[in-house]
């Protein structure tokens, strides 16, 4: 018998990508551009929702981020950020449902859209058996900015919840599966037991029609959107701010420099 659980919203509050893209950025691996992307597509979001091609664009996009970075760094990074941002953010009442199915035998899988780097280290860090995700291609310890296989997110969750069954002998029949969107839907439906953890409008509404149990573990209870958009805004916030200060840092630099050249000369013409 196994349990599958979503990452973002389900077992950790807000999205992990973010804060590990944070700190990817206090390290110096993005530049403003990268940065700017991110906030352009986050905004879009918090707009429009979520889409295919706004997916794709910000796969193709971090996938050239990354090439050619260190699996190694990125895993040391994605260590650091836990310690820092995401130990705290772990919704109790959700690590309390992963220790009893722990506690029973169970086997725990992770299964998040995050490179599976994040998601191991996520696993392992919270006592998890283990974690599917997004396999981006390394060579020789480098990524090489290419995909192994899909990008782990909707219906592509539950095909690789039926694979790793299959490979494991475990029965989805009698399995778990907890999630905070529709975008987990096909993961939940695959399974005996779904729960829907925190759930968005959309997955509330789905869970009702469906029967699916639901569990709110959030302190206010906002609606999913909302707590979403609340994130979004505030990662989107925090970027602005970040590249504002490194903008106007660098024209006061220049502004400086500028200042400093007539300066130079007005000495240089007292002393002739």
């Amino acid at each position: 018998m196994s349990a599958f659980f979503d990452v973002d919203n389900t077992v950790i509050k807000g999205a992990s990508s973010f804060h590990i893209a944070r700190g990817l950025w206090q390290r110096d691996y993005f530049s403003f551009r990268d940065i700017v992307k991110f906030a352009y597509e986050q905004a879009s979001y918090v707009l429009f929702g979520e889409s295919r091609d706004q997916m794709d664009r910000l796969r193709e996009h971090g996938l050239g981020i990354i090439r050619g970075w260190s699996v190694a760094e990125m895993t040391a990074v994605a260590e650091e950020v836990y310690d820092e941002f995401l130990a705290s953010r772990v919704y109790p009442g959700t690590k309390e449902i992963i220790d009893e199915h722990l506690a029973q035998g169970h086997e725990v899988w992770l299964v998040t859209a995050s490179p599976i780097e994040i998601g191991r280290m996520v696993a392992r860090r919270i006592g998890a058996t283990g974690a599917l995700g997004t396999v981006a291609e390394h060579d020789d310890g480098h990524y090489t900015g290419r995909l192994e296989g899909e990008f782990l997110h909707g219906p592509h969750k539950a095909t690789a919840v039926r694979t790793l069954a299959q490979e494991r002998g475990l029965s989805l029949e009698e399995s778990y599966a907890y999630g905070d969107s529709v975008n987990d839907a096909a993961m939940l439906s695959s399974v005996g037991h779904p729960c829907a953890v925190n759930p968005d409008p959309k997955m509330r509404r789905l869970a009702a029609e469906r029967g699916w149990t639901m569990r709110e573990f959030r302190k206010r209870r906002k609606s999913g959107r909302r707590g979403i958009v609340k994130s979004s805004i505030t990662g989107a916030a925090w970027v602005t701010i970040q590249v504002s200060r490194g903008v106007k840092g660098a024209c006061r630099g220049l502004v400086g420099r500028r200042r400093s050249v007539p300066v130079a000369h007005a000495e240089q013409s007292r002393e002739l």
